[in-house]
């Protein structure tokens, strides 16, 4: 059994009368990486916030690194990292002033900061940046920077909301590398996002809307609990294909990929359903082909089941 840094049992929070999380239960491992998924709005950042301590849930309870979230919160706040998804250091210091003074914050004793410093700006890549003001990073060079403090007293537990967003394709996969590095050395990573294919890349994942978990597991249980069946094909009129599909109620989802339609079916066939309503004539070009469900279709199927 690997040891739980994250137990949250039918974790609740409300505001007036709207529900933010409602019954919400979930158990992350050690270096585990760990994804809450789901649209903005559906609760994920409220869920980041009762587990960090920052919000007291209104029903329910959580233990975070050992700690309880109501009773405990400045405990629990002292031994884990967060990220949020916008810059919130010290623009006008430099990159080393920031370390130095969230190490303080922190505690780190001074014989420690310094080697630790050294360790995070050799692994984030800041070394040669350390004298640069904050500010006038770029924001790729921020995100290492903001997660860099959010490390630097060695947390057993990171929360990053939303880490990416507004960040290009390359340094999010840069990103997504050093947290696979981090849990690798037995950290634990809980994430929140709402990119899919990121999604993809943790080890366990939470489908979240309207404030509920409505599946768990990994990313292949997941999408293998749909069952669903994929397939593309290019046409010759996209519309007039479209039109036919959608019409025929045989399909759950299409899609667009210039002149190739995407097909997502339940339970059957979905190359059969283009051959049976499309037919083999001068509407299609070339073979249909059969896809891999992606966790974006399963969260699709899910969300749109749940109305």
């Amino acid at each position: 059994m690997v040891e739980p840094v994250v137990e949250a049992q039918a974790l609740g929070r409300t505001f007036g009368s709207l529900v933010a999380v409602h019954d919400l239960t979930l158990t992350v491992g050690r270096g585990e990486v760990f994804g809450l998924l789901g649209p903005n709005g559906c609760g994920k950042s409220t869920t980041i916030r009762m587990l960090c301590g920052v919000l007291a849930p209104t029903s329910g309870g959580a233990r975070v690194v050992g700690f309880d979230v109501a009773t405990d919160p400045e405990r629990v706040k002292s031994h884990i990292g967060y990220m949020t998804q916008r810059f919130s250091l010290y623009e006008d210091l430099t990159v080393l002033e920031n370390l130095e003074f969230y190490g303080a914050i922190y505690g780190v004793p001074a014989t420690r900061l310094a080697q630790r410093i050294a360790e995070l700006l050799a692994s984030t890549g800041l070394a040669e940046r350390s004298r640069q003001i904050a500010g006038t990073l770029s924001g790729g060079w921020k995100q290492r920077l903001a997660l860099a403090c959010a490390m630097v007293h060695e947390p057993p537990l990171i929360f990053l909301d939303e880490p990416t967003a507004g960040v290009d394709p390359v340094t999010r996969r840069q990103f997504w590398e050093h947290i696979h590095a981090i849990a690798v050395q037995g950290t634990t990573v809980l994430v929140t996002t709402h990119y899919m294919d990121e999604a993809e890349r943790c080890h366990r994942l939470a489908f979240m809307a309207q404030g509920c978990i409505l599946d768990e597991g990994s990313p292949e249980e997941l999408v293998e609990r749909r069952e669903l069946s994929v397939a593309e094909v290019e046409v010759a009129d996209v519309e007039e294909a479209a039109e036919r599909l959608r019409a025929s109620g045989a399909i759950e989802e299409l899609s667009h990929l210039g002149t190739v339609l995407r097909i997502t079916t339940h339970r059957r066939g979905a190359e059969a359903v283009i051959r049976q309503v499309l037919g083999e004539g001068e509407l299609v070009h070339g073979q249909v082909r059969p896809v891999r469900p992606t966790v974006e279709d399963a969260f699709v199927h899910l969300a749109r089941g749940q109305g």
